[in-house]
């Protein structure tokens, strides 16, 4: 089933997301709804909170930049519970976008090299290490599971900059393809 997106400005969007119990009711239809609303978003990642749910879960699937980092073939994961542990390397710009935040993208600094626990689909507890733009798509879906947005990486100035563009997402007048949820 395909889930609204809730849009920048809305509470959801920054509260820090808990983890959950193998028992927690209906995980594969909403790990299937997830899949299902980031495919039919253009979105590469999807995070629980995106879609009003503060539950430390988020799907990717990075096969787009596969041209960009050939490592992003077949790259589809689910993270559930995940925390980075280690983030490391050097700070790298990478023009980011975001389901919740349509119509503004902007470069964002962020260490190349991550190392992050994460139990996956079938519940099996992971410990990995992701680089470059895999790190980059991971860091950027984990930022939502803590209240954060990749506008929050910004410079005081392009936040300014940005201020109108996003009151404007805000308040519901931009332009996309999927169903929203806008803040009350």
């Amino acid at each position: 089933m395909l889930l609204p997106i809730y849009i920048y400005g809305h509470p959801v969007l920054r509260k820090v997301s808990e983890d959950i119990t193998p028992e927690y009711a209906g995980l594969s239809k909403l790990l299937d709804d997830m899949w299902q609303t980031m495919y039919e978003s253009d979105g590469v990642g999807l995070a629980a909170p995106q879609i009003g749910k503060n539950i430390r879960v988020f799907v990717i699937d990075g096969s787009p930049f596969e041209e960009l980092d050939p490592n992003c073939k077949d790259f589809k994961k689910a993270f559930i519970n995940a925390h980075i542990l280690e983030r490391s390397g050097d700070d790298v710009p990478f023009n980011e976008g975001c389901l919740s935040i349509p119509g503004i993208h902007e470069d964002v600094m962020r260490k190349d090299r991550i190392k992050i626990a994460y139990r996956d689909e079938n519940w099996v507890e992971h410990v990995e290490e992701f680089t470059g733009t895999r790190a980059r798509i991971i860091q950027h879906e984990y930022d939502h599971l803590d209240g954060i947005v990749f506008t929050d990486h910004l410079s005081a100035l392009k936040k300014r900059l940005l201020k109108g563009k996003l009151n404007n997402i805000s308040a519901g007048k931009f332009k996309q393809s999927y169903r929203v949820v806008l803040p009350k």
